[in-house]
């Protein structure tokens, strides 16, 4: 079982921040995913949210809260993903990984390819006012 610290970022315009997964990665190259990560050993949501958001996009989190939590089998393993709302933050968004990253309205995410395991969450983002 793999913990993922998943966070749901919006702007003003409630629109959603997603990023592309590089070619380099493992697992799901070019797929869109929502930014975070692994959650290591000894380590709370919350701090490997905020070290999660912070390597990959630069920014820092002023406020989250956990929303909801889906468990999804893949065929080598299983991720837990913990989805927060991150409600504040400070900088400006980027790929600092070199991965491209997009804001789009909850109702656009549906033309874009996400793992499977995301497929509840683009659900309840598209069914919510987020």
């Amino acid at each position: 079982m793999i913990h993922v610290a998943v966070g749901i970022i919006t702007n003003h315009q409630g629109e959603v921040l997603i990023a592309q997964r590089p070619a380099h990665t493992t697992y799901g190259a070019g797929l869109w995913e929502f930014p975070g990560g692994k959650i290591e050993p000894q380590e709370s949501i919350f701090t490997a949210l905020q070290r999660e958001l912070q390597e990959e996009i630069g920014i820092h989190i002023l406020s989250a809260e956990p929303w909801f939590d889906l468990q999804h089998a893949y065929p080598n393993r299983t991720v837990h993903l913990h989805n927060w709302f991150v409600r504040q933050f400070s900088g400006e968004p980027y790929g600092a990984e070199g991965q491209v990253i997009r804001w789009v309205k909850a109702s656009e995410l549906c033309q874009y390819e996400f793992p499977e395991g995301n497929r509840l969450i683009i659900e309840r983002l598209t069914l919510s006012s987020v």
